[in-house]
């Protein structure tokens, strides 16, 4: 069986134009190692860039989407699978069982409940799966400052950054999850 990867990342692009690279190397890579790529459904801004990417290259991917969002979000056509589920509580169910690690480019609010969702479900022993945040020009910098500020008031549990890493770019999460650097990425760090 394929490793399969959930995506947690922006229904719009942003104002960077490299997130919007960031998604399609992401989207690309999984296909050319072979990986799964699972997320929301959705053909607009970074989800879509990274299926379509993925999808281009001859990946697999399996979209998990709400009916009340297949028009809000125009459902991707072509997917290798299309689930349609009624809430968002079932899409994120349904990707985190199809998933074996969790990755997570820029995104706004959406992206961060999904993320602090399997953030939580890890510190409550409901999944071991590791969590990836990836993303360009310092995005997750911010969310990692919030962190430590939660552990240095006293809220955070023990393990709070070992539930999460931050990466720069593609290149590193192939380097981590695979143990090296895969002819998709090593081409994105010669250029």
């Amino acid at each position: 069986m394929p490793l399969s990867l959930l995506l947690f990342c922006g229904s719009r692009a942003g104002s960077d134009p490299a997130h919007t690279e960031t998604a399609r190397e992401f989207g690309a890579w999984c296909a050319s190692e072979g990986i799964r790529l699972i997320y929301g459904g959705g053909g607009i801004g970074l989800m879509g860039e990274a299926a379509r990417a993925s999808l281009s290259a001859g990946g697999e991917v399996i979209g998990v989407i709400p009916r009340f969002l297949m028009r809000e979000e125009v459902a991707q056509t072509g997917l290798t699978e299309m689930h349609v589920v009624e809430t968002l509580h079932a899409r994120k169910g349904l990707m985190h069982e199809l998933c074996d690690a969790v990755v997570a480019l820029p995104g706004s609010i959406g992206t961060l409940d999904e993320l602090f969702e399997a953030m939580t479900w890890r510190e409550l022993g409901l999944h071991a799966k590791p969590i990836f945040l990836v993303g360009a020009n310092g995005y997750w910098d911010p969310f990692m400052v919030l962190l430590r500020h939660l552990d240095a008031q006293g809220f955070a549990p023990p393990d709070l950054f070992d539930l999460v890493e931050s990466l720069p770019g593609v290149p590193d999460l192939a380097e981590r999850l695979l143990g090296r650097a895969s002819p998709a990425t090593a081409r994105s760090i010669e250029t």
